[in-house]
């Protein structure tokens, strides 16, 4: 089942006077943060935090909540853990969160072969990594280009491949 909350952040730091903090984001994309409405407190969505302001300052996004006016009050949003709805994050046709990647088994786009189980993903400048665990218990590394993935069905958790030449050749 997917997560409708996603934790997205943390809250470090108050910044200035006027209620404002520092969000360390544990996202690729922190300046996507800054074209949110809403952030919440809990991973249920019960305790909404409406953004007034965001902007982005040395790899931080400066955030400033309704209702959050004082340093005092800012000071109690801090080593908080924020989420955002999974509906909110902007992102493209063809686009995942890892975390909904994460578990899909990995199939042979041609003939129906089961590789195993995806566990990670990875970035290596190039590419995503796919970090797949093998019935061996074996970790295989596979990047996630267009040349070897076919689909990507999260609903079926399900990841098509067709593997470069020699790629897994230690099964």
């Amino acid at each position: 089942m997917l997560k409708t909350y996603i934790d997205t952040g943390k809250i470090v730091n108050t910044h200035g006077l006027r209620g404002d903090v520092k969000l360390e984001a544990w996202t690729d994309d922190p300046e996507m943060l800054c074209q949110v409405k809403t952030l919440y407190l809990d991973a249920q969505g019960a305790q909404p935090l409406n953004i007034q302001k965001a902007r982005m300052q040395k790899g931080m996004v400066l955030l400033k909540f309704e209702g959050i006016d004082t340093v005092d009050q800012a000071t109690t949003l801090r080593n908080k853990i924020v989420y955002i709805h999974r509906d909110d994050i902007p992102m493209e046709e063809g686009e995942y969160l890892i975390q909904d990647l994460v578990g899909c088994r990995v199939i042979d786009a041609d003939d129906g072969h089961e590789y195993g189980e995806l566990k990670d993903v990875t970035f290596n400048g190039a590419s995503d990594i796919y970090h797949i665990q093998f019935p061996n218990g074996s970790i295989q590394l596979c990047p996630a280009i267009d040349e070897v993935l076919v689909s990507t069905d999260i609903e079926a958790r399900e990841i098509r491949i067709r593997p470069l030449a020699g790629l897994f050749e230690e099964e």
